[in-house]
């Protein structure tokens, strides 16, 4: 019998149309302390601000007593409560329709579009699918789904995102707990999984800090930005593997297709790119 058996699916389903509407101010400050943790890896395009940088505004702030116990909020809010312990950023698909810039009052507008629940080869999985509207005084600049995963906790003899310590070549990118700890203050993200190491390895199984999916995301939207351009680029991205801190990770391109790989050849992170200016590219 699955844990897939034990859910109340229509309970859950009744999710699905959600919404959720913020607004916040895209300030120079934060255009400024993203180039600062990203460095080179990020773009600056001819007219806005890097791609990517979308994923630090309008986020959510949520009192600490609306804090589940992994740092996320609650279960059942926004969210639908599945009850499946680990919840994670598994991947989506982002296209730029118009650039944001400092100054811009920028409103997301979010409805849950899907849940599905599928036995997977590591076990029982729900996937949620959100989608994401960004405008600026009522013309959309990017639209995104968002697929988070939620999965049972596991527990293994090897922790998870084991192995690829290095040497990190002059190419790799290497998230420190310095950079994660910065990305998580850009994002509000209370998520444990990225600065409490005895929580992330004690309780969740991973081999240490675990490099966030936007940061991993991040490097590859700019790489495939400054090889279509950014306007009317849609890259459609996913997770395949745990990064962790201290891991070198170089990024590989061929044609449309971009992604991270550590030393050991696993790949964490990959993405295929189109753009509407320029196919024959993609």
């Amino acid at each position: 019998m699955s844990a897939l058996d034990d859910l109340d699916i229509p309970a859950l389903e009744a999710w699905i149309g959600r919404e959720e509407v913020m607004t916040d101010i895209l300030t120079p400050a934060l255009v400024s302390r993203f180039g600062a943790t990203f460095g080179d890896w990020v773009m600056t395009p001819d007219e806005g601000v890097a791609p990517g940088l979308h994923w630090c505004i309008a986020q959510p702030a949520v009192d600490h007593a609306g804090l589940g116990p992994d740092g996320h909020p609650k279960r059942g809010g926004f969210l639908p409560p599945v009850p499946f312990q680990n919840r994670m950023w598994a991947g989506g698909e982002v296209t730029f329709r118009a650039p944001l810039r400092a100054g811009d009052e920028v409103t997301r507008s979010s409805r849950i579009e899907s849940l599905k629940p599928k036995e997977g080869r590591s076990g029982p999985l729900v996937f949620v699918a959100v989608r994401h509207l960004y405008s600026v005084a009522g013309e959309t600049a990017i639209e995104e789904r968002q697929d988070i995963v939620y999965r049972p906790a596991t527990r293994s003899d090897t922790p998870k995102g084991a192995g690829g310590d290095g040497p990190a070549s002059p190419e790799s990118f290497t998230g420190d707990p310095v950079t994660l700890f910065r990305y998580s203050a850009m994002t509000f993200n209370g998520h444990r999984i990225h600065y409490d190491y005895p929580y992330v390895t004690e309780t969740e199984g991973y081999a240490g800090l675990v490099v966030h999916g936007p940061i991993q995301g991040t490097l590859l939207i700019n790489a495939a930005a400054r090889a279509f351009g950014t306007t009317g680029l849609t890259v459609a991205y996913r997770g395949l593997a745990p990064l962790i801190a201290g891991q070198p990770v170089t990024l590989h391109r061929e044609g449309a297709r971009f992604w991270l790989e550590k030393t050991d050849g696993t790949v964490t992170f990959e993405a295929r790119a189109t753009s509407e200016t320029d196919k024959g590219q993609a």
